[in-house]
């Protein structure tokens, strides 16, 4: 039941924005307008279908009692990593092993693995006199053995979003900062790797920053020896790879390399954002979109679409309503009295906000095309549903606040 008093309307409210506002992109996303012809694929309403059933997901939830809710975490897992596998074996999509398809509508086991990894990572990171190393270590198990199934599908972009998540939630759950340093240090360590003269620069600000934490002599010294070997290792991994996949990381770096392969989305992403001026082009009206230029706009580049047709001033007042969504969620976290309901909100939390910057960011430029959607904007069913469902395990969380377990 809903506690009034307790209750957040405001985020509730906010949340039904962004899918009325990606209902209405989906539609325009959906439709292709040239001379007097207009077609219009069937998109839209099924989109519509997948809002409904997602606020009557978080109405259920809410009318869960706690103690079942509970109980149902661990059995949940465990059925979504049996359905990891079992998809492996549906007929391949496009090459890939994603989705099971019912009733014309495709699932994916990998949406809904997101939301219970994370109760179960929560779950069990929160427990009481467990030391930090213990907490890294039970959360990086965890967290494996979906990201390796999910690897294996091939679908690399969402194992990302794991990783986000575990990072926040171990930051939640009070590890300190500096062990979620020594986790992200070998990314940095790559990153440097590029330029030689980056890589003593980096290695003496790691050492520094663990030397200020406290660390041992020992632990300081394997840290920096590891982050070395990672950048000396990195240029020998890199002429190990093949021709095209060199070819895709340079042409992230340069789309211009290869305009008509690897680099064209993002160019044609960036055409339909820019020519979009500051008030669009106007509703259903976008070129990139009607020529069918732009790859993929109904998903993973439905951004572009809102750029061109709605304008700097649309895109803004979409990252506008974004923002004050999740500064809701970071203002209400710090509420939660119940350590679990904590760590489990900041991981939701971290992996919509991962998913927001990424896929913004490829619309742009300046991440690679990784195939991750807008939060409630992009089309897929799954994804808004399990969304939607994410966001009712905060409300409810909320809607129980300075309730002890």
């Amino acid at each position: 039941m809903i506690n009034r008093k307790k209750f957040d309307f405001t985020l509730l409210g906010l949340l039904v924005c962004l899918i009325i506002m990606g209902c209405i992109a989906i539609f325009s996303a959906s439709t292709t307008v040239i001379g007097q012809h207009v077609s219009i694929e069937n998109n839209w309403w099924k989109q519509i279908i997948f809002a409904v059933l997602s606020l009557g997901a978080i109405a259920l939830l809410l009318k869960l009692p706690m103690p079942i809710f509970d109980i149902l975490v661990l059995p949940m897992f465990v059925l979504n990593m049996l359905a990891l596998v079992v998809v492996l074996f549906t007929p391949a999509v496009n090459g890939s092993h994603r989705w099971f398809s019912l009733g014309g509508i495709n699932l994916q086991p990998s949406e809904s693995a997101k939301l219970f990894t994370i109760l179960m990572v929560a779950r069990i990171i929160s427990r009481e006199h467990l030391n930090e190393y213990r907490q890294i270590l039970y959360g990086v198990l965890i967290v494996m053995l979906p990201v390796m199934l999910i690897i294996i599908e091939p679908d690399f972009g969402t194992t990302l979003v794991f990783w986000a998540s575990l990072m926040a939630m171990l930051i939640a759950a009070d590890v300190p900062i500096f062990y979620v340093l020594l986790i992200l240090s070998p990314v940095v360590s790559v990153v440097c790797s590029v330029w030689l003269p980056f890589i003593p620069i980096w290695i003496i600000i790691l050492v520094l920053l663990l030397l200020r934490a406290h660390l041992s002599w020992v632990a300081v010294t394997v840290a920096g020896i590891a982050n070395i070997f990672i950048s000396l290792i990195t240029p020998v991994f890199w002429m190990g790879l093949k021709d095209y996949q060199q070819n895709r990381i340079l042409t992230f770096m340069d789309p211009t390399r290869d305009p008509l392969g690897a680099g064209y989305q993002i160019i044609q992403a960036k055409i339909a954002i820019g020519s979009g001026s500051v008030f669009g082009k106007g509703w259903l009206l976008g070129t990139q979109k009607n020529m069918n230029f732009l790859p993929e706009h109904h998903t993973d580049f439905i951004f572009s679409v809102i750029g061109e047709e709605f304008g700097f001033v649309g895109s803004v007042l979409l990252l506008i309503v974004f923002v004050a969504f999740f500064s809701r969620i970071i203002k209400n976290t710090g509420e939660l009295k119940v350590r679990e309901r904590k760590v489990a909100t900041a991981g939701i939390m971290a992996y919509l906000m991962f998913q927001t910057f990424i896929n913004i960011g490829m619309n742009i430029g300046l991440v690679p095309a990784t195939g991750i959607p807008l939060p409630f904007i992009s089309y897929g069913g799954s994804n808004l549903l399990i969304n939607a469902i994410s966001m009712g395990v905060i409300l409810k969380y909320l809607n129980e606040r300075g309730f002890i377990k």
